[in-house]
């Protein structure tokens, strides 16, 4: 049983990439691991938002978490800023950064090119990243391939504080899904699907109601051969579809192929969107229950209680290391 870190941020729309490419990954994991799943609220500010909007969004998170499927007997769910110790690992770690490494993330370069007053938040992102990963003694990390240059950073920050100081952090392993890990846009899809598009028929919320999702889906672009098949180069819109149909409906995408051989697209895109809508039905009526209850405080609260024990204990043997415990005069006897 290995230690699972991960978490998403609390910026607004949750998108049924975020749920076929993680949500749905972290409700698997916890069958077999250690895991801890959060509501990354801290790296939301890097980016100006409205208290009471960021307030709701954590909630809303939340609440979709445990409507997915994650099940607080079997993993650790929790909100970040709760948990004080991430920050302070996050300076912690910032300090054995380097200002070329940091300057260096994807992330950082593709951001700060599009704006001129971008905040010093967004450059120390990583380390407060790799805080979160490391003060669980993460030995997986479920993410996409757009994060694993993330994960690199954090072993190579575990790696160096190791060398400087003594053996203190488990090196995590990035964990990358295959299929779902990179659900596309149904406007553009070479890209990745973002509640970001300007297009908001690129993207399905996972709140959508269920004829703006046939609608949505109905709009997709695909191809003018009519011949479906999977073929991400050369068919990338047919091939995003029977992605997100395999992956509502736990169907190989081979069988999906065959079954739909003789079809048109309207047909195919039909069956994909009742697929889609079936599969959030349940999620989606069990996520209303859950949003101003009172049980999502009880679970919150239980599960920072166990995050924070875990993550005292972890930070005051990283603290140790790096001399950050007060000597304290010895009494004469």
């Amino acid at each position: 049983m290995a230690k699972i870190f991960s978490g998403i941020k609390p910026t607004g729309v949750v998108t049924l990439g975020n749920y076929l490419g993680a949500m749905k990954q972290f409700v698997e994991l916890q069958e077999e691991h250690e895991a801890f799943y959060c509501v990354v609220d801290l790296h939301s500010i890097t980016v100006q938002l409205d208290r009471v909007e960021l307030m709701d969004n954590t909630r809303k998170l939340a609440a979709l978490y445990l409507a997915c499927g994650l099940d607080p007997e079997k993993s650790t769910i929790f909100v970040q800023s709760e948990v004080k110790a991430h920050a302070q690992l996050g300076w912690m770690l910032t300090c054995i950064a380097g200002m070329g490494e940091l300057s260096r993330m994807t992330q950082y370069k593709d951001k700060s090119q599009n704006s001129e007053n971008i905040g010093a938040g967004l450059f120390v992102y990583p380390t407060l990243m790799a805080a979160d990963i490391l003060l669980y003694g993460t030995e997986l990390v479920p993410v996409g391939d757009d994060q694993k240059q993330h994960v690199e950073l954090t072993r190579d920050l575990a790696e160096r504080f190791n060398k400087r100081y003594y053996e203190t952090f488990t090196i995590p392993e990035p964990l990358i899904q295959k299929e779902g890990a990179r659900i596309m846009s149904l406007t553009n899809p070479v890209k990745k699907m973002s509640k970001s598009d300007a297009n908001a028929k690129g993207f399905i919320s996972m709140l959508d109601e269920p004829n703006v999702i046939r609608k949505k889906i109905k709009s997709a672009v695909t191809d003018s051969s009519g011949v479906i098949s999977f073929d991400r180069e050369n068919k990338p819109g047919i091939s995003n579809l029977l992605e997100i149909y395999s992956l509502s409906t736990d169907t190989p995408i081979d069988d999906l192929v065959e079954r739909y051989k003789d079809s048109n697209y309207g047909t195919f895109k039909q069956d994909v969107a009742e697929a889609v809508v079936a599969m959030l039905e349940p999620i989606q009526n069990r996520y209303h229950e859950l949003v101003d209850s009172a049980e999502l405080d009880a679970i919150l609260d239980a599960g920072r209680e166990k995050a924070e024990a875990v993550a005292n204990k972890n930070l005051a043997k990283i603290e140790k290391a790096m001399g950050l415990n007060r000597k304290r005069a010895k009494v004469k006897k």
